[in-house]
């Protein structure tokens, strides 16, 4: 009896961590302050390390001062680093910072320098760490920008968009706005043939995605034509090519999944007109070419989110569930590839204008727990970032 139960024992130890004892614990990474603090990112190290970037400032869209900051929770810590400084572009706003480890096994910081206080004059830049080890920031081994070259096909593409998007314009839009759409759509067919405009603007928001342990794809979105576009590339960061673009009416910082048929999901947040849902495109080459976008069942209130395939199969999506307000932020969970979520629970849940809670990033860590970051801030009490650290079965048992 004495050894079946040490064996029990054993093997209850053993178990991976999203079939073990529901847990959940949170904590805010620093206090709240005045200054505006959003957009985080967190990622697991090689060595086992979390590391939590974000973006600190007074004002993107009206001042210079706003960088990329970080803090670092060694593997088997209990407490996180102090905040140290990830990236500064000196004298421009650095802006929507993510990460991710290539299969190299290097770390790389992606973000944007808004060059004009306006999110198209956005610049995508990079820096990679070859040994993320340590105890603060990493060490940048290369730094460079990417610059994608949507060709003629993009215009055109665009444009045929538009011809239909026009078409049924009185579908998509009441009749007060008829007009202003109409000019949106023009608007966008000129910035489209505009070969300077069409190649500036691109901006991160969620992780990178890594196909088939080659192939990265860097998920990009454009405040200037108000849709998406995939970063491509087959050598490592060497050199990147631009995929067709996922044409829509306001869908925006696509975040990828793949299905076990190697199709690829881009969920993406909707800031087109009602209803507001989450909006979906799919590829079955890779990333180079998307079908249409379309709603999905999912209330989105013009907010990111961020969806990730588990080591069971499941996929799990971090969002705010709302169609207005950032009131309320939940994890669903689908096990059967986005059809159905038929799991819920709730990181936040307040009362509209009682709190905004947003721009979700999740990993799954090697021991199979689930770590997230987001945006927080309360009225009177200023912004800070949120990390929360639960295992599936947590989700399971729903609010």
């Amino acid at each position: 009896m004495r050894a079946g139960g040490v064996l029990v024992l054993l093997a209850l130890l053993t178990l991976p961590a999203w079939a073990q004892k529901p847990f959940y614990e949170a904590q805010l990474l620093f206090p709240p302050e005045r200054w505006h603090n959003h957009g985080s990112c967190i990622v697991e190290l090689p060595n086992g390390d979390l590391l939590v970037c974000w973006y600190n400032g007074s004002g993107e869209r009206t001042a210079d001062d706003v960088k990329v900051e970080g803090m670092r929770k060694r593997k088997g810590a209990k407490t996180w680093s102090q905040r140290f400084l990830m990236a500064d572009t000196i004298g421009f706003p650095d802006c929507n910072p993510c990460m991710f480890v290539d299969p190299q096994g290097r770390l790389w910081l992606m973000w944007v320098a808004i060059i004009a206080n306006e999110w198209h004059t956005a610049l995508l830049r990079y820096q990679i760490s070859d040994n993320p080890r340590g105890t603060g920031a990493p060490r940048w081994t290369h730094s460079d920008i990417l610059i994608l070259k949507p060709g003629d096909e993009f215009a055109q593409i665009v444009a045929k968009q538009c011809d239909e998007d026009e078409k049924r314009i009185d579908q998509i839009l009441p009749p007060e706005e008829r007009e202003r759409g109409l000019q949106y759509l023009a608007e966008r067919r000129k910035n489209a043939a505009d070969k300077y405009f069409r190649r500036m603007g691109w901006m991160t928001r969620v992780h990178p995605f890594v196909l088939d342990g080659k192939r990265i794809i860097v998920p990009l979105y454009s405040d200037g034509f108000d849709f998406s576009i995939m970063a491509i590339s087959d050598d490592g960061g060497k050199t990147w090519q631009a995929s067709r673009p996922l044409v829509s009416m306001g869908g925006v910082q696509p975040s990828l999944v793949q299905k076990r048929d190697g199709t690829l999901v881009a969920y993406m947040r909707d800031n087109g007109p009602p209803p507001q849902r989450v909006l979906r495109s799919e590829s079955r080459d890779g990333g180079m070419t998307w079908s249409p976008v379309v709603d999905d069942d999912i209330p989105n209130p013009g907010s990111g989110l961020e969806v990730i395939r588990l080591q069971n199969g499941h996929w799990a999506m971090v969002c705010n569930d709302t169609e207005r307000g950032r009131h309320s932020l939940a994890v669903l969970i689908s096990d059967d590839e986005g059809k159905t979520w038929k799991w819920k629970r709730h990181l936040e849940l307040d009362q509209p204008g009682q709190g905004s809670y947003s721009y979700p990033s999740i990993i799954q860590a090697k021991d199979g727990t689930l770590h997230v970051t987001y945006s927080w801030s309360q009225p009177g009490k200023g912004s800070s970032i949120k990390y929360a650290h639960f295992n599936i079965d947590w989700v399971l048992q729903g609010d």
